[in-house]
């Protein structure tokens, strides 16, 4: 990769925000929120929607081979975290540590079986948006950007919403399973009023990615 060529340094900068965003919504991802005073979240659902939009740029821009490339490096990382916050929870603290191991465990301790099921959900939603948003792209061309930008997350997120948070909040017993599927179904309708929300924005980063590798 040369990053003095405008399009290598673009996908950098796209890659540098998709993967830290990734990996600090599975950091924070044990706190629990709630939203517009109707349903429980993972405060990481927050970073979430900042992801689908660099995948829409970067299915644009770079195709499905540089998403799913993308994806795989992520999951990697994200498999990474887990391996450092195994190690950091099995050290013990010493007595004049501003942390003691209970906080500890209870932040990171949680974390750990959202970045499980993160892993898998956003291995297997990445790659059925790769693969829905090309058969839009493939029938629309350069037009209608918006339909497979949605039409990508209205699939990809129904998966990634339902599999992370029975994997994060079920298998662990923090939540029934009555409470799962009222809390995921709010969840995915969160994600989806945010997608359609970032649509505009789409288009914004559409253009200006654009005029700035016409430039090079």
């Amino acid at each position: 990769m040369d990053f003095t060529k405008r399009k290598d340094l673009v996908f950098l900068v796209l890659a540098g925000f998709f993967i830290t965003n990734a990996i600090v919504a599975e950091l924070i991802g044990g706190k629990i929120v709630q939203f517009f005073g109707l349903f429980y979240q993972s405060v990481g659902i927050i970073l979430w929607p900042v992801v689908f939009l660099l995948t829409d740029l970067i299915n644009e821009h770079y195709g499905k081979q540089g998403v799913r490339k993308l994806t795989y490096i992520t999951v990697g990382l994200i498999a990474y975290t887990f391996v450092l916050l195994s190690f950091a929870l099995h050290i013990q603290a010493v007595p004049s540590s501003p942390v003691n191991d209970a906080v500890f465990q209870t932040v990171f301790g949680q974390s750990q079986w959202i970045i499980v099921g993160s892993i898998i959900a956003f291995l297997v939603s990445q790659l059925i948006d790769v693969y829905v948003f090309w058969i839009f792209r493939n029938r629309t061309g350069s037009r209608m950007i918006w339909l497979r930008a949605t039409g990508s997350t209205v699939v990809s997120q129904l998966f990634d919403t339902f599999l992370v948070q029975y994997i994060a909040f079920v298998l662990p017993a923090k939540w029934t399973f009555d409470e799962f599927l009222t809390n995921a179904a709010w969840g995915y309708a969160f994600k989806l009023l945010v997608a359609v929300c970032l649509i505009p924005l789409i288009y914004v980063g559409h253009f200006v990615i654009g005029k700035f590798l016409k430039k090079g």
